[in-house]
């Protein structure tokens, strides 16, 4: 099962919002969490915000639990740009741009892990194992 959650219109530049999801994408839905409390980012809060609601979403609409969902995509895209004008000195004017980014998280639900097959091994025939004494194999070693 996989729960789409989007965060559009985020006022953080694309490039430094995916640095931070960067961290993220295939970790648990708790070492992400983790994660993104420590990270010094400006788009680090809103995409815990994000995953937040992801988790919530998933236990209310799906009932699963937080512990079995994993982070399995993560994208983060531009958004609309802001042009604003800088003045200047001698009636220049320089561009200001105001980037924002979509950002979209994926959990999906850890599968359980497949038992392996063990096979059972039959003997085949039995060997006899002939005992060596010690004084046998010193002899040969001095010669």
């Amino acid at each position: 099962m996989e729960v789409t959650v989007k965060l559009k219109h985020l006022r953080v530049t694309a490039r430094k919002a995916r640095e931070v999801v960067d961290l993220i994408r295939g970790k648990t839905a708790v070492d992400a969490k983790v994660l993104l409390s420590f990270a010094t980012r400006k788009s680090a809060v809103p995409i815990l915000k994000l995953l937040n609601s992801a988790t919530a979403s998933a236990k209310h609409d799906f009932q699963i639990d937080e512990e079995n969902l994993y982070v399995s995509k993560t994208t983060v895209d531009e958004g609309p740009t802001l042009k604003r004008w800088h003045a200047m000195s001698r009636g220049r004017a320089y561009p200001i741009m105001k980037r924002s980014a979509h950002v979209t998280i994926v959990l999906s639900e850890i599968s359980p892990k497949k038992e392996e097959n063990t096979k059972e091994i039959k003997i085949i025939k039995e060997v006899k194992v002939r005992k060596v004494k010690a004084k046998k194999i010193v002899k040969k070693n001095k010669k």
